[in-house]
């Protein structure tokens, strides 16, 4: 294990009257990222890195289950390929990077770093498929993407570069396709759900606020603790204009060529931060079992006299765990007090300690505690992986109701414009309001008090929640869910 940095151990933001600085301390004294020199970008350092990996390994895991294979595409895009799908074009031009030299020399054409990668994925598509037996074709990939924003950097949930998956996938009609996008949608839940320990809501993004070109637009919706919303993963149904755009077709049984509908999908770091937002406090990052490198550490503490026999049997009980597949870290160095590793491991996010003295060794036992709330039990020697299973499972649903908690108590909602203004501004969160569907409507809201309609219900809405448009008085025909966002 590396030694602690040499920076103040402990967290001297707070969260609730300083978010901002609060979230950037917990990332950097965690281990998790670092600045980069370039303004936009940061260095994930391995601990940081480890968590992303765990949440690929869940996914990739569910892919493959469902038919996904992975390949990788260049991250260079000609730009005459992103110009073929105009509404790309429109939809990502502000923040697109371009390469227009190599060398010494100028390149004959420009080339963008991928912002996204419909416009290189799909053209290979269509000369892979020729007949319905070719269908459905999913592919994803694991990569960065660039999307040149000018915005403060937050890492994690707001950087120039960032990684990301990206699913895309071509399908013999629109049901397949809408079916492969709800697929998608639903792991994405499951994942926030079974390994973040973060509730969402489902929903889709209105008409004038979808993925460029898609027909419709998937998300799922965290809250965040400083009542800002986080569009945490999406899945676009991009209909049949991608595949007539660069001619993905296919020979159906009846012997006539057909236009594919596609639909693609993606799930960026985005969802980490919202993770560690959401469950990290004053003292630093607190992770769910099923995320964190190390799910329990053990804490030998000893005087001089009982030195040996609790070193033994702190390593033993670390052992039998280790053996039981539960990630444990043993911490005996002597160079630290046991109040000093207390302090880093609860910094580091750790979810349960366990401390073993001389009477755990006398009486055969465990003293184990929760990271979350400090909570704490003894437990005996004897079934001890069978115990701390059952205290890991504890400390998930812990965090996930503490979430859910939050989340149900800051969705609210409102009859007039008055009320979803004051109600925004008093308590932030999500609030439900009915909405004629008109974006002038969201853009006064967003004008007077920066928040916006994050989401509409996911099946078209035939009963909105209220009769009127909170906004001009019209007719509502829609559910709208505003909020102010990351």
């Amino acid at each position: 294990m590396s030694e602690p940095e040499t920076q103040e151990l402990g967290i001297t933001e707070s969260k609730e009257h300083s978010p901002g600085e609060w979230y950037a301390e917990v990332v950097q004294k965690a281990g998790l990222a670092d600045y980069a020199p370039m303004g936009g970008f940061i260095v994930t350092r391995p601990r940081g890195y480890a968590l992303w990996e765990r949440i690929q390994d869940h996914l990739d895991g569910w892919f493959k289950e469902t038919g996904v294979q992975n390949a990788y595409f260049p991250m260079f895009i000609p730009e005459s390929y992103l110009e073929r799908e105009k509404d790309i074009v429109e939809g990502f031009d502000p923040e697109v990077a371009w390469v227009t030299q190599a060398g010494n020399d100028e390149l004959d054409e420009r080339l963008a770093v991928r912002p996204t990668s419909e416009s290189i994925i799909t053209p290979f598509m269509s000369q892979w498929i020729r007949s319905h037996r070719d269908l459905p074709m999913r592919l994803n990939q694991w990569c960065s993407v660039v999307r040149w924003e000018a915005t403060d950097t937050k890492p994690f949930f707001r950087t120039k570069e960032f990684l990301w998956q990206e699913g895309h996938t071509a399908h013999r009609d629109e049901a397949s396709a809408w079916e492969e996008t709800m697929l998608r949608l639903d792991q994405y839940r499951r994942v926030h759900e079974e390994v973040l320990a973060v509730p969402v809501l489902e929903g889709r993004k209105p008409e004038h606020d979808k993925f460029p070109g898609a027909h419709t637009t998937a998300a799922i919706e965290s809250l965040m603790p400083d009542g800002k919303a986080l569009q945490s993963a999406t899945s676009h149904y991009l209909g049949d204009g991608f595949a007539e755009a660069f001619d993905v077709t296919y020979v159906d049984e009846d012997e006539n060529e057909h236009v594919a509908h596609t639909a693609s999908w993606g799930l960026s770091w985005r969802a980490l931060g919202g993770m560690i937002m959401t469950h990290a406090d004053d003292q630093g990052l607190s992770l769910p079992p099923t995320l964190a490198p190390e799910q329990v550490v053990v804490v030998p503490i000893w005087q001089e006299d009982t030195r040996d026999e609790v070193l033994e049997y702190a390593a033993d009980l670390a052992a039998e765990l280790d053996e039981a597949d539960v990630r444990v870290e043993l911490d005996d160095r002597d160079e630290r007090n046991p109040g000093f590793k207390f302090n880093e491991w609860e910094l580091k996010g750790v979810p349960l300690r366990i401390e073993i003295g001389p009477n755990e060794v006398e009486n055969d036992e465990a003293t184990v505690v929760h990271r979350p709330d400090g909570a704490s039990a003894v437990e005996t020697r004897d079934g001890i992986a069978d115990a701390i299973g059952d205290h890991l499972d504890t400390i998930h649903a812990k965090l996930y109701a503490a979430a859910e908690q939050d989340l149900e108590e800051n969705v609210r909602e409102a009859e007039s414009r008055d009320e979803l203004l004051g109600t925004i501004g008093r308590h932030g969160g999500i609030v439900k309001t009915g909405w004629c569907g008109d974006e002038d409507c969201e853009a006064a809201i967003k004008d007077e008090i920066a928040a916006e309609i994050v989401m509409v219900p996911l099946e078209r809405d035939t009963d909105p929640v209220h009769d009127e448009c909170v906004v001009c008085d019209d007719a509502a025909v829609e559910t709208a869910y505003f909020a102010k966002s990351y």
